[in-house]
């Protein structure tokens, strides 16, 4: 079920566009609340290397992120025995899920444009 936006509720398009990078690490938690290494997997395997992160601004961009209100601490964990107590786990909040989703309806429609397809054809 979609929740209506709160007229208080800021438009997730103001957001926009992401840098590729922040992109990548709300795709990463789009799929399950993670920490900030896993993140850093996630966006090293979901690109093939081409965006590494580095600890230091993965978590400059995390807490800022969280100050917006798209992303917060996740109470989640693994079971004790699988988890070092010490790790952050992060996770999309509902308007991170709508940022996420104006961002991806962006680039779908960017990727259809006439102009994006043909330089995209010559590309290849």
């Amino acid at each position: 079920m979609t929740r209506s936006r709160n007229r208080t509720d800021p438009d997730p398009r103001s957001f926009l566009p992401l840098a590729p990078d922040l992109f990548h690490i709300l795709l990463a938690l789009s799929e399950e609340d993670c920490h900030g290494y896993g993140i850093m997997k996630a966006v090293e395997e979901t690109t093939g290397g081409e965006i590494t992160l580095n600890p230091s601004p993965l978590y400059r961009r995390l807490k800022r992120m969280v100050q917006a209100g798209v992303v917060a601490e996740s109470d989640r964990r693994p079971a004790a025995g699988q988890d070092d107590e010490r790790r952050r786990y992060y996770r999309l909040t509902d308007f991170g899920h709508r940022v996420l989703a104006a961002e991806a309806a962006r680039l779908v429609a960017l990727s259809e444009t006439s102009l994006v397809q043909t330089l995209a054809a010559r590309a290849e």
